[in-house]
């Protein structure tokens, strides 16, 4: 679930923090700069672990702060395929059952990878899987707040770096959609279509 990355940065310290250790200060602007961030390929960006190297820091002409290339590995959220996790059933809609691990909300396990055969309860806006057995079908609600064992079938990384206008006839309104459909830069896609996966409970009780 949680990988170490190595990365590299150039981190910018102002004149103010000259008198604190050096290691404090870059750390505290990594931080600043990556946890609880998305990188592009890379994952969720929780904090970081340690710092591997300092090179020389600079002093550019204008610019009183010393500015520092890093090496440093950081804890990044990133599940391998086919990874068993552990959420809750954060909400039900028509596109698939949406997954929360409490840091992270962007899972969603679309119909097709339910247990069959599901459908969509309207009215409760949950869905539902009728499970067969001797004596008919039971309908087993997938209710939110409850617990629910996925497996990690994909995943998908969006960038989410601004552009500039792609002509210079573009209008506002087009522009207005595009802030409306704003996508998640990071998304999971998960499966319960198998034995053992599914709601915690469907499997404890007796």
């Amino acid at each position: 679930m949680f990988v170490l990355v190595e990365m590299t940065d150039t981190v910018r310290i102002p004149p103010w923090q000259f008198e604190r250790q050096l290691n404090e200060s870059i750390a505290e602007e990594l931080n600043k700069k990556l946890a609880n961030k998305v990188v592009y390929n890379v994952g969720l960006c929780i904090c970081l672990y340690d710092i591997t190297k300092l090179e020389d820091s600079y002093i550019f002409p204008g610019d009183g702060a010393s500015h520092t290339k890093v090496h440093f590995r950081y804890v990044v959220f990133h599940p391998f395929l086919d990874e068993i996790l552990i959420g809750e059933i954060k909400s039900c809609s028509q596109d698939g059952v949406h997954v929360s691990i409490g840091f992270f909300d962007d899972i969603i396990i679309p119909p097709e990878s339910l247990q069959q055969p599901a459908k969509f309860d309207e009215a409760e806006q949950v869905w539902v899987w009728e499970y067969e057995t001797e004596e008919g079908a039971h309908d087993l609600y997938m209710d939110i707040g409850e617990e629910i064992r996925f497996r990690v079938v994909d995943e998908t990384f969006v960038d989410t770096s601004p552009t500039g206008p792609s002509s210079a006839e573009a209008s506002t309104s087009s522009a207005t959609e595009e802030v409306q459909k704003k996508e998640a830069p990071y998304t999971l896609v998960g499966s319960i279509s198998e034995p053992g996966l599914g709601l915690l409970s469907w499997w404890t009780n007796s």
